[in-house]
């Protein structure tokens, strides 16, 4: 796994040695990258932006983010392997001033109310594809309002997942990239 653009392009970044957490692939991370950058159906640019990255694993995102300029990005993951690798990668960077690492699971934290201060510019969201409670955090970023008015969110799906997305979330885009489906909305 590498950083592939940016102050950071060709660090090499580690991943959690078991098998319980799945990385973003390279491909699928630089599709992402130029979607954002060449698309004109995206109005915000990474440069100065507020990250949100959910499911951080081990900061692949974020930490491409930051490299990319990003002014602060916040990791909320709750695997303790994850969040030991996320840390290391962090160090490796020297980044740890634009970065916070909230330790616990996404649905206990908005589901106990928890209401995160910033408004983000880009909430990257990649659970397990297992994972089928999506709903559940598209309606609790919409209703706490954490999303800026120009920003969007990146869903990271399995291909062949059939959940049907709330229509709170408007989907500007959608792609497939190996096993991968990205859906970007607001």
């Amino acid at each position: 796994m590498r950083i592939i653009s940016g102050n950071f392009k060709g660090k090499k970044i580690s991943l959690p040695e078991d098998k319980n957490t799945r990385p973003l692939r390279d491909m699928v991370k630089e599709s992402i990258f130029n979607l954002i950058q060449h698309s004109n159906k995206i109005n915000i640019k990474i440069f100065e932006s507020n990250i949100l990255d959910l499911f951080s694993g081990s900061g692949s995102f974020g930490l491409e983010c930051i490299s990319r300029g990003a002014s602060n990005v916040i990791f909320m993951e709750n695997y303790p392997n994850a969040i030991n690798t996320l840390k290391k990668n962090i160090d490796l960077l020297n980044v740890s001033k634009n970065c916070e690492i909230i330790q616990q699971d996404c649905f206990e934290y908005f589901k106990n109310g928890r209401i995160l201060k910033d408004k983000f510019h880009i909430i990257f969201i990649d659970p397990p594809f297992k994972e089928n409670k999506i709903n559940f955090l598209l309606e609790k970023i919409k209703k706490n309002k954490i999303l800026d008015k120009d920003g969007f969110i990146i869903l990271h799906r399995h291909k062949k997942d059939d959940i049907e997305i709330s229509k709170e979330f408007e989907i500007i885009d959608q792609r497939n990239y190996g096993i991968s489906k990205i859906i970007i909305g607001t």
